[in-house]
């Protein structure tokens, strides 16, 4: 059974329960399935040897969800070739693709965690009660070390851009 943690995370202020462990700098990043599109499931080694910045929304078409997105598509422009910047979220690849093409984001991949909710339950980060994944930021090395983590405790708050740039940057 996995692990559900309590009293970390809420949605505009009601308690919500993660699955899945809480994950530290200097752990190995554990491997997920996620769709890339409808026919195409991708996981941690397809991103081998890059620096990855794993940026997590609970849906794109919520307004911080979109704004996080936008704003490190705007930043993948100031980050080493060596950076791949991946958007995991619970929607399906299709209205990913939808949101992508009607926001001009081109320098993001997109992930999608709805068949299995795999990246979830590894990176700690699946919602019990909505099935959708928490607001979080992952930078994993070309090892695939974990660099820096941040769990976003409010759901709908922002996360902390510039330290998750920095320390894509100090790794570069």
């Amino acid at each position: 059974m996995a692990q559900e943690r309590t009293g970390v995370a809420t949605f505009k202020g009601n308690p919500l329960t993660l699955i899945g462990p809480e994950l530290q700098v200097g752990d190995t990043a554990p491997d997920f399935t996620v769709s890339k599109n409808l026919l195409e499931d991708v996981s941690l080694k397809d991103f081998a040897g890059k620096i990855k910045l794993i940026s997590v929304v609970p849906s794109l078409d919520t307004g911080v969800c979109d704004a996080q997105t936008r704003r490190f598509n705007e930043e993948a422009a100031s980050l080493s070739e060596n950076v791949v910047i991946l958007t995991v979220s619970a929607d399906l690849p299709f209205a990913q693709a939808r949101w992508c093409g009607a926001a001009g984001v081109d320098k993001v991949i997109t992930l999608s965690d709805y068949k299995t909710r795999s990246f979830g339950q590894a990176y700690g980060v699946l919602i019990k009660e909505f099935q959708l994944d928490m607001r979080s930021i992952f930078v994993v090395d070309q090892n695939d070390k974990i660099s820096y983590v941040e769990y976003v405790s409010e759901m709908t708050e922002h996360p902390n851009y510039e330290a998750a740039i920095e320390a894509v940057k100090s790794l570069s």
